[in-house]
């Protein structure tokens, strides 16, 4: 009965959030004509690929009723590694690539080690990586960016057109179908969603809480690495000093996608379509010629509301 309601509830989230970036679409091709042109909705894509890998991620970490302010920093201690492995270690383009993934899933399996053994709040263990991995690519990089100048085939893994599409927005794609493929059909996205709906319980049926939480931030640290290759690749760079407020757009994704900050709720496609929502708002602002200070604005007064519906929703079950 309770997972009934539960499916109910995220397929309701779920077509409300895409309704809402349908009538985004809507508004912002009437106000400008160049909103909806092929190179326009190409950008779209691109812009959505990083944020939305990172979404799906910590789409996982919210449904545990955790957080993770480390998002940015450790996509961009991701692709600094990257670049360090190609650029500086003369590794192969899969050593380097390979070597993004697994320093994002170190980071994500220390945040799970210091919140599942350690005891810490996972607001102040995350906030805690956050400050030192960007510490760390700042020291590693040499505060300057790190170029993939003897790596041409690195920039062009975000850029590659397939069939028309990125192939950053393909591995966007793939990466979504595999994180819900996960999120439904796993024991680790079953125990994901019975941490947050009550670890107390899910712990005296026998389940290993602390331990899924680890593999749970380990599992979302990697997809954390892939965005910060879809990243560099993008820009052709490790740039260090980016990173700081990618946290918020991804976080924003998932609330608005529906995965509920209490923990217990959440998917992987309204994560996608929050992802979309984010991008789609941003492109469209911005075409409008909307100053960025009034674009951020927009975005939090977003989160905030989205953050009260879901409260709101609890009040009445």
């Amino acid at each position: 009965m309770v997972t009934g309601k539960r499916l109910n509830a995220k397929a309701t989230q779920t077509v409300l959030a895409f309704g809402g970036l349908i009538a985004l679409m809507f508004i912002f091709s009437f106000l400008s004509p160049n909103f909806l042109t092929p190179s326009n909705l190409i950008t779209i894509l691109l812009m959505t690929a990083v944020n939305g890998i990172l979404a799906v991620g910590i789409t996982f970490i919210i449904v545990t009723g955790g957080i993770d302010l480390s998002v940015g920093t450790v996509m961009t201690f991701a692709s600094v590694m990257a670049g360090v492995c190609i650029t500086m270690l003369r590794l192969p383009l899969a050593m380097g690539i390979l070597a993004a993934v697994l320093a994002g899933a170190f980071c994500g399996f220390i945040n799970g080690v210091s919140i599942a053994k350690l005891g810490l709040p996972p607001f102040i263990a995350t906030l805690g990586m956050m400050n030192i991995t960007k510490g760390f690519n700042l020291i590693v990089s040499g505060t300057k960016p790190v170029y993939f100048t003897n790596a041409p085939l690195f920039g062009s893994i975000a850029t590659t057109p397939i069939g028309g599409i990125p192939l950053g927005v393909l591995i966007f794609f793939g990466a979504a179908l595999i994180a819900a493929f996960i999120l439904s059909k796993t024991i680790i996205g079953r125990y994901t969603f019975a941490i947050g709906s009550n670890e107390e319980a899910a712990r005296l049926s026998g389940i290993n809480t602390g331990a899924w939480k680890i593999a749970i931030y380990s599992m979302s640290g990697a997809f954390f690495g892939i965005a910060g290759i879809v990243m560099a690749s993008r820009l052709n760079s490790a740039q260090p000093a980016l990173g700081p407020g990618y946290e918020m757009d991804a976080i924003a994704a998932a609330v608005i996608g529906g995965a509920s900050l209490s923990g217990g709720e959440g998917g992987i496609l309204g994560t996608v379509i929050g992802a979309f929502i984010i991008t789609v708002l941003t492109n469209g602002l911005r075409i409008l010629s909307v100053p960025q200070e009034w674009q951020m604005v927009v975005t939090g007064l977003i989160v905030i509301g989205a953050v009260y519906l879901d409260i709101a929703r609890r009040k009445i079950k």
